[in-house]
């Protein structure tokens, strides 16, 4: 394992047709903004990429689940909706495995945007595929490239609470939305339509889930948490 100082956080990430000097190749891409932090908070960011083995979970003290495309509807029960258009089952099918594997060893977990809904899914959680079209939630925030912000408010006596208080200023950069969260435990919703925002999962040492983007608006506290955990995963 790493340096008790530096834990290594596996971030996972998509492989998209993207520009590359004078070609056009498939590429793993990242927002710099998962590894910025990572560094800033104290870890070293390790790339993991579609269809890598969940062996890897033996070389990483610490998981990071990111943002991304929208998940296969058929995870949780539903066919694809008019705005479901860009699925990955690769991703999907290696990072479910790379969950479930940090969960089963105890490694510190943080599941971002789509890793949320993702988590929520692989424990019976159904979402919301397009919520401007959604009653209750056509409000809700930002989309498809948009970013707007709103409060969140966190259950008191949960891992959140104890790291980042009662409220929060979150963003929103997503059109689909978690519904029913399965077995996991909700520790957060939206303040103005009551969307759930955060779930976790009790008696380890680090699974939280988050639907808005952390990295993006200096949340700090957060990554801080989950990378101290991180550390004592490495002793």
């Amino acid at each position: 394992m790493s340096d008790v100082t530096s834990p290594v956080i596996g971030i996972t990430c998509p492989s998209r047709p993207t520009k590359w000097a004078n070609w056009d190749l498939d590429a793993v891409v990242l927002p710099t903004t998962y590894h910025k932090m990572i560094i800033q908070c104290g870890g070293i960011p390790l790339l993991i990429p579609p269809g890598c083995s969940s062996e890897v979970i033996h070389r990483i003290d610490g998981l990071l689940i990111s943002g991304g495309p929208d998940i296969d509807p058929r995870l949780y029960g539903q066919e694809n909706g008019p705005h479901t258009k860009e699925i990955y089952p690769e991703q999907d099918t290696s990072e479910i495995a790379l969950i479930k594997s940090a969960i089963e060893k105890n490694i510190p977990l943080l599941c971002i945007c789509r890793g949320f809904q993702l988590l929520c899914t692989i424990y019976g959680g159904e979402l919301y595929q397009h919520l401007p079209e959604t009653e209750g939630y056509e409000n809700h925030g930002g989309w498809d490239g948009e970013v707007t912000e709103h409060g969140v408010d966190v259950i008191e006596g949960t891992k959140l609470q104890q790291i980042m208080g009662t409220h929060i200023n979150a963003n929103s950069t997503h059109h689909q939305g978690v519904f029913n969260a399965g077995n996991l435990s909700i520790s957060a919703y939206s303040s103005h339509d009551n969307l759930i925002e955060a779930v976790e999962i009790e008696g380890l040492k680090f699974c939280i889930g988050v639907q808005w983007h952390p990295e993006r608006i200096k949340h700090t506290s957060l990554y801080r948490a989950f990378i101290e955990s991180a550390r004592g995963s490495s002793l």
